[in-house]
């Protein structure tokens, strides 16, 4: 599946891209494992390593893991790089359904 593919997969879709070295990532991974069972399939979350997947990284002008993006209709609509609390997460993705 390629990058279009993913982010024109649903109507609102999450991606984040991390690396496996960074540890803001690992502190991430708690709290994007309860987001996507409170989504419970509403919303498609992909976790994209960024050394595996440097092209669409590069293409989406990421700069620093983690980072975080909404896309709604194939579209960017939110975007946070860094650390970022469940709650605040789970609200942007929400506010787009």
């Amino acid at each position: 599946m390629n990058y279009n593919d993913i982010i024109t997969s649903a109507k609102v879709v999450l991606v984040e891209f991390y690396a496996s070295w960074c540890p803001h990532c690992h502190k991430m991974v708690p709290v994007m494992d309860q987001i996507k069972e409170l989504l419970d399939g509403r919303v498609p979350v992909y976790q994209l390593d960024i050394d595996s997947n440097q092209e669409a990284a590069d293409n989406e002008k990421v700069k620093s893991v983690p980072t975080f993006l909404i896309y709604k209709d194939g579209r960017e609509a939110w975007r946070q790089s860094g650390e970022i609390d469940g709650e605040i997460l789970l609200s942007k993705v929400e506010s787009y359904l």
